[in-house]
């Protein structure tokens, strides 16, 4: 494009012509044709709009620019129309609510989540005509991020090569489409080599989990040239598919210039059975705990008692053992609780008296170190996904200490119901995660009805969607009881939240006499029924939505509501 800002308009330069405006023409008179008896003002005038339309149209001719490859095929299903229109229904009502009461309409943008993460189930690819949309509001919201990237498929990092407020396409999750057919070596080795980084986690995520020895072969092919930071995302991806043949190369990353590398290898190796690393922590860890009898006075049954390490050698800490202790803990201590975790789990039966996990941990401990020596082991059956330990930590949930019940229902919690020892540290939010699917919701619901739903937050949050019956209705009859105690239903917003997103959606037309007001409680907070009111009407309508939802995806007639009327995706908007 030529500079037409400084081109002569009718004779002057733009920057003459403006001078002569401000000063006017009795000062300076530009060089500009005049017609007959025309005044000098009105030649300016004039050449000043024949120069104006130069500026914003004038361009020099240039050869044309290439045109962008297409973007790549995606061979995936086409959304079913009314799934279509949904989606353009939240993505253009991602907004969101503002403000703290949120009414009884269904709250959409909290919809869009598990739209996307049930039509990425179905393995739809996203319309073409809203993905710039998608991109937006992935943009917007980190947690969309992936399930968004994975619905639009190869066409998002095509777009995020084209409009660089959408780049952050190019370091998420690219989608399988992006990758190279299966069997097509010399094509993966390319992209691994040349590809994007996100491209290159898509490849080695899908190759691990179709040929874990594959996948730890094109780590290593490029292990030594490769940043640290990526170093330790390649290294994390080998917990799918852990086995033996990835000790060799794990031990040798335990020698790694980074720390972090260094300690995720050696968390890695002590989940390992059979590694020489869980050998060689489970022969420090037991020699710090043995079983005597304890004296007359305590019943003289036996007893752990615990000696803590005096000194990190150089072996402890190339096996991930950090030797400073932080601030305000003693080091022998915090040398054993490492050595606890790492060590592997069976080695304690054979070590103390061919006892179970529930045999071992009823032992009582000595010196009051119980709540040290369980915490390790919570952490160890959390790395080791050892079931049966993770169920004797817990414990049952009618035996977990009652709890303050001014503590919010959304407040962090990292100890929980297994963590009745003060000054415990154990997350048994991660613990719960350990069981079965299935066992988990039972629990919780049992712990529910013996303590409420003060502490009930972060452990809800690990149960399986749809939740269980019996957690379902632990959950809702908890907030009635809540609701008939006069409680403002803000105190519970963390779990009424949790609950429109993971109750069965049939559960609504039983739900339904849960929306009617009733008497306000003498010693309630005043007004606080119709806004419980207001929770339930917002519950029962976002169970229905979310019917409607699936159905639509499956490409079924949309359910009706418990008034017979359809749920039509312009209804919901």
């Amino acid at each position: 494009m030529s500079d037409v800002r400084g081109t002569r308009g009718n004779g002057a330069p733009w920057g003459e012509l403006v001078s002569a405006a401000l000063l006017g023409t009795d000062r300076r008179t530009p060089d500009v044709p005049m017609r007959v008896g025309q005044e000098a003002a009105a030649a300016l005038l004039d050449a000043a709009a024949v120069s104006t339309v130069r500026r914003r149209a004038g361009l020099r001719p240039a050869p044309a620019a290439e045109r962008p490859a297409p973007a790549p095929p995606d061979p995936r299903p086409e959304l079913p129309d009314a799934a279509r229109r949904r989606l353009a229904l939240l993505l253009a009502d991602r907004g969101g609510h503002t403000g703290s009461r949120r009414g009884a309409a269904p709250d959409l943008t909290e919809l869009l989540p598990q739209w996307l993460a049930a039509a990425g189930e179905r393995g739809y690819r996203a319309p073409a005509a809203l993905l710039p949309a998608l991109l937006d509001a992935a943009r917007a919201r980190t947690d969309l991020r992936p399930a968004a990237l994975a619905l639009a498929g190869p066409g998002a990092l095509w777009l995020a090569r084209l409009n660089d407020d959408w780049k952050f396409a190019l370091r998420g999750i690219g989608g399988a489409a992006a990758i190279p057919a299966r069997g097509d070596q010399e094509a993966g080795r390319r992209l691994w080599e040349e590809g994007l980084f996100a491209e290159r986690v898509a490849l080695l995520s899908a190759t691990r989990r179709l040929d874990p020895a594959a996948g730890l072969e094109l780590i290593a092919s490029t292990w030594s040239t490769e940043r640290a930071e990526d170093r330790l995302m390649f290294l994390d991806s080998l917990r799918e598919g852990l086995s033996a043949a990835d000790e060799p190369f794990l031990e040798k990353a335990l020698s790694d210039r980074s720390r972090n590398v260094r300690a995720t290898a050696a968390e890695l190796l002590s989940a390992l059975p059979g590694a020489a690393l869980a050998t060689r922590m489970a022969a420090r860890a037991t020699a710090c705990l043995r079983l005597e009898a304890a004296g007359d006075e305590e019943g003289g049954g036996p007893v752990v008692v615990v000696e803590a390490p005096r000194g990190c050698d150089a072996g402890m800490e190339r096996d991930g053992v950090v030797a400073k202790a932080p601030a305000g803990r003693g080091e022998r201590a915090w040398w054993l609780a490492q050595l606890l975790e790492s060590a592997p789990l069976d080695a304690w039966s054979g070590h103390l008296g061919g006892r179970g996990p529930a045999e071992i941990v009823a032992l009582p401990v000595a010196e009051g170190r119980r709540t040290e020596v369980h915490d390790a082991w919570c952490r160890a059956a959390v790395r080791q996904r050892d079931t049966a330990w993770a169920r004797a930590l817990l414990g049952t949930p009618s035996m977990a200490a009652d709890r303050p019940s001014s503590i919010p229902d959304a407040a962090p919690m990292n100890a929980g119901p297994a963590a009745t020892e003060a000054g415990s540290s154990r997350d048994t939010a991660k613990l719960l995660g350990v069981l079965p699917e299935g066992e988990r919701g039972t629990w919780v619901a049992e712990f529910i009805a013996s303590h409420g739903l003060s502490d009930a937050f972060r452990l809800l949050g690990v149960c399986a969607v749809p939740w269980t019956e019996s957690l379902g209705t632990a959950v809702v009859d908890a907030l009635d009881i809540a609701r008939d105690a006069g409680s403002y239903p803000w105190s519970f917003s963390g779990v009424m939240g949790l609950a429109e997103r993971c109750l069965d959606p049939a559960a609504a037309d039983r739900l339904d006499k849960l929306t009617a007001r009733g008497d306000e409680p003498e010693d309630g907070s005043p007004g606080a029924d119709g806004y419980w009111s207001e929770a339930f009407q917002r519950l029962v309508g976002t169970l229905r939505l979310r019917a409607t939802m699936h159905a639509e995806l499956a490409g079924q007639p949309t359910p009706t509501t418990g008034t017979g009327s359809p749920m039509s995706p312009g209804a919901a908007s």
